[in-house]
This record gives C-alpha cells, sequence and structure tokens, in this order.
C-alpha cells in the first residue's frame, strides 16, 4: 500500500507548486537603506511590514539570499498558534511570573495578524478553527486532562473528549481520548500569506531584492556594511531573520538547530471519502507524543500530513538534498494509513521536507550586536508562522534606543543554553532523540538523560 500511494508523489512543495514565485533582481552595489532586513521569511516580512508602518518614511530595504517564502516560511503546515511558548505547558514552567502576560501577548499577536490579513485582503485561507489533540496511548490522557483544565483556567474554550467522543469526531480507531480547543488557533495557506505579506511590503514601500545573500555584517565608522555576493549594502541598523539558515552573525549559529521535518498531502479526497472520517469542522489536528504528528485539510480537500521524525544532520548541515527522505515518507504514510485505514487507494500527490530552527529552550532566542545596531530573532521550533510577527516586534523594539514592554520580558533577555559544538552536538542530538521514542514506548516515562534536560529547560524538538 504504502509504495503505490507515493509512486506519483512529485517531489515538491504542494503550497508553493500552484504557482511560480516573483523573483527579484539581486541588490546593486553601494546600495543604502535606514534599515535591512536580512531574510525573507515570515520573520523578514512581518519585520519590513511593520517597520513601515512605524516609520512610512523609513527606507527599508529586504534581501533575501533565494526568494520570499523560501525556506519553512513557504512549506510547512500551515498551523497558526497563539502560543509563543511552545505551548501552554512549556510556557507556565519556563516562565511562571510573566505567563499570564505571554498569553495575552500571544492572543494579542494572532489577533493583529488577522485583522492585517482582512485588512488588506490577503487571501490566505485563514481560518481561526482551532485544533484538536488526540491521546494514542494512556499516558496522554491524564496529559490532556492538565492541558484542559490550564486552558479553562486561561478563559478558553475546551473539550475533553473521551475515546468515542474523539472517534466520533474524527473517526480513527487510535484515539483513546483528545482535547478540543475551539477558538484559540487556526489554519492558514502560508505560501499565500507569504505572498500577500510581500505584496504588501512593497506597497508600504520595502525595497525587496532576492538572490542576495548576506555573508557577512561589519561596523564602519556611525553605521553597518553588509557583504553580498553583489555587492556591499550600507546600513544603519540590520534585523537578522534568517533562522534556520547560517546566520551572517556567527555568534548567533550556537544557538540554532536546524532539523528537517517531513510532510505529504494526499489527492483531493471524495465525498465518500470525507465522510468515512467525518472531521466536520475541519480543524488542525495533532497527537500527543513526544514525537506527533500534525494534520489538517486543505481549502481544496486534501489532508496534509506531516511530523513524527525530526532529522539533524551532522554539522547543522542545511542543504536542498535533505528535503528528499524516503524512509520518512514511506514511514509517514504507513503511519497515516494506521490512522485511517478506510482511506486506502488514497494516492498522495506532494512530498517534501523543510528546515526548522530549534533552539534548547523550544522558544526563539533575541539579541544585538555591533552595540545594538544589529538585532536578531530567531529559533521558532516549528511554531514561527504566527509568532514570527512577535518576534518581528521584539527585534524591532530592541533596535530602539528605548527599552519596551517586550524587550523588558524575561523570555527576551535570557536565551538559555547554547547546542554544544560538533563532534558533541551530533550524538546528544541523537541520544535525546532516542530516549524521546523510548520514552513514548515506555508510557511516557522519562529516563534520567530527559529528567535532566528538563531539570535544566533544555530539549530537542521540531
Amino acid at each position: 500500500m504504502t509504495d503505490s500511494s507515493l509512486r506519483d508523489a512529485a517531489p515538491e512543495v504542494f503550497w508553493t507548486s500552484r504557482f511560480t514565485p516573483e523573483i527579484s533582481d539581486p541588490v546593486p552595489d553601494r546600495a543604502t537603506a535606514d534599515l535591512v532586513v536580512v531574510g525573507g521569511g515570515f520573520t523578514g516580512l512581518w519585520a519590513a511590514v511593520q517597520a513601515k508602518q512605524d516609520d512610512p518614511d523609513a527606507d527599508v530595504l529586504l534581501l533575501e539570499a533565494r526568494h520570499a517564502g523560501y525556506g519553512a516560511s513557504g512549506r510547512n503546515g500551515g498551523f497558526l498558534s497563539e502560543s509563543l511558548t511552545h505551548g501552554h505547558g512549556h510556557g507556565i514552567a519556563r516562565w511562571p511570573g510573566e505567563f499570564p502576560r505571554l498569553v495575552e501577548l500571544g492572543r494579542r499577536n494572532l489577533a493583529e495578524i488577522a485583522k492585517t490579513v482582512a485588512d488588506h485582503g490577503i487571501e490566505a485561507d485563514l481560518r481561526l478553527v482551532g485544533k484538536t489533540t488526540f491521546a494514542l496511548a494512556p499516558h496522554h490522557l491524564g496529559e490532556l486532562a492538565g492541558l484542559a483544565a490550564l486552558h479553562e483556567r486561561l478563559g478558553d474554550r475546551v473539550t475533553l473528549l473521551d475515546a468515542d467522543a474523539a472517534r466520533a469526531d474524527v473517526r480513527s480507531a487510535t484515539y483513546l481520548g483528545g482535547l478540543r480547543i475551539h477558538d484559540s488557533g487556526g489554519l492558514v495557506d502560508p505560501a499565500a500569506l507569504v505572498n500577500g505579506l510581500t505584496g504588501l511590503a512593497e506597497r508600504l514601500g520595502v525595497r525587496r531584492f532576492d538572490r542576495s545573500p548576506v555573508l557577512g555584517i561589519r561596523r564602519d565608522g556611525g553605521g553597518l556594511v553588509l557583504r553580498t555576493r553583489s555587492g556591499s549594502v550600507r546600513a544603519g541598523k540590520v534585523l537578522i531573520a534568517t533562522n534556520a539558515f547560517p546566520a551572517p552573525l556567527r555568534r548567533i549559529r550556537p544557538w540554532v538547530l536546524p532539523v528537517y521535518d517531513h510532510v505529504l498531502v494526499t489527492e483531493p479526497l471524495s465525498a465518500s471519502q470525507w465522510a468515512s472520517i467525518g472531521w466536520e469542522e475541519r480543524q488542525g489536528l495533532t497527537d500527543n507524543g513526544n514525537q506527533f504528528h500534525y494534520y489538517r485539510p486543505t481549502a481544496d480537500g486534501r489532508i496534509l500530513w506531516g511530523g513524527y521524525d525530526a532529522i539533524y544532520h551532522f554539522g547543522g548541515r542545511v542543504d536542498a538534498s535533505y528535503e528528499q527522505r524516503d524512509a520518512t515518507h514511506q514511514l509517514l504514510a504507513r503511519q497515516f494509513f494506521a490512522t485511517f485505514p478506510q482511506l486506502e487507494g488514497v494516492r498522495f500527490t506532494h512530498r517534501w521536507g523543510g528546515v526548522i530552527d530549534s533552539t534548547s529552550r523550544f522558544t526563539p532566542i533575541f539579541g544585538t550586536a555591533h552595540g545594538g545596531r544589529v538585532a536578531y530573532a530567531v529559533g521558532y521550533t516549528g511554531l514561527g508562522v504566527a509568532s514570527s510577527r512577535f518576534g518581528a516586534r521584539v527585534a524591532l523594539d530592541l533596535l530602539r534606543d528605548e527599552p519596551s514592554e517586550l524587550t523588558r520580558l524575561a523570555m527576551v533577555r535570557r536565551r538559555g543554553i547554547p547546542f554544544p559544538p560538533e563532534p558533541v552536538r551530533w550524538p546528544v542530538v541523537a541520544l535525546t532523540r532516542h530516549q524521546m521514542i523510548r520514552a513514548d514506548a515506555n508510557g511516557g516515562r522519562r529516563g534520567a538523560w530527559l529528567r535532566l534536560l528538563d531539570r535544566f529547560g533544555v530539549g530537542f524538538d521540531s
């Protein structure tokens, strides 16, 4: 079944396969700008848009190594999360004192995204439909019950599902229960959102140049000089939004772990096939394992199915050849049909992978360099579709002369622990991944290694 279902799957991203991106010229030599944003994904686009909204007269220049949305921004699952802390459980454990404020900021951030999309007519299939997390093992039930109680204390509308209710909602015999979060978060077409933000940035006056990787940054008098393949660019200030890709500011690299995540998309399902699985509200779905799946419908009636494996390559290498991994795509296909055996015979039309910027604390890190003239926000660990806007706002605030409400947050001021250098990094990541798989198979009981990482707020995730 697996081989036949994947036989015709194109090795390309479903979201971006439906149109050809408009790729601009490289930046000319000796260009100048008040602010240069490095990276044309969600963080960079939101930074450029907000910078122009803050000061319409500012000269903002956006540099991208390939084209807007080439990286994770154009190839993710399209889940919008209100959480800025990789989930409420992680947030309250790591930042208990300011957690209520972080929840409020996350809600405001998502509301501002929805408002921007509506106000500017961005057609990105944005739907604030919440999500459901399913229990696949008995120990997940207690975890979801605790999470439900936390969401209720925060004012979220949630429903804790027993096995019958979970299977009545989405018909899979693998579900032992679930947690339906009705109003928090939703879904979006990520590539369409990239296109919409790119158009908005240009209408606001942002100058955008593709095929312009930044190779280095140095101070020069009262400003900065960025070295690109086509020449130098002079800037008053720089905002780095390279995320999983090697940053031109080398001090960022030890904090970011690039891991590869993989995805499948089915052909459009027939009405009878959809009826066989229910899923009437068409919300986003995940399961509750350490290694988890995420899945969702598309606007044209397909199912996107991804996650589970998080593959790190020695040396933190980022290479397009890693985007196709037969073993992982075959594993995902087997797991898909184990979840929905009633869909036997459905074929996958697209398969791809992408690199995610993970940090040891699961959330972005922020900082400055070159006397405060450079700021960065990197490391969203798979939840950057919405929180990248918040990260961009923080980085812009860091470039100002005065502290703000956001730059005073402990989440912004502290960065956690960097990953060790190679050759230590690879075996540490491999050990952690092995122990996570073992914990999932052992009733959720975390061994000594994972407990040690928990003590220091350190982990590995996608």
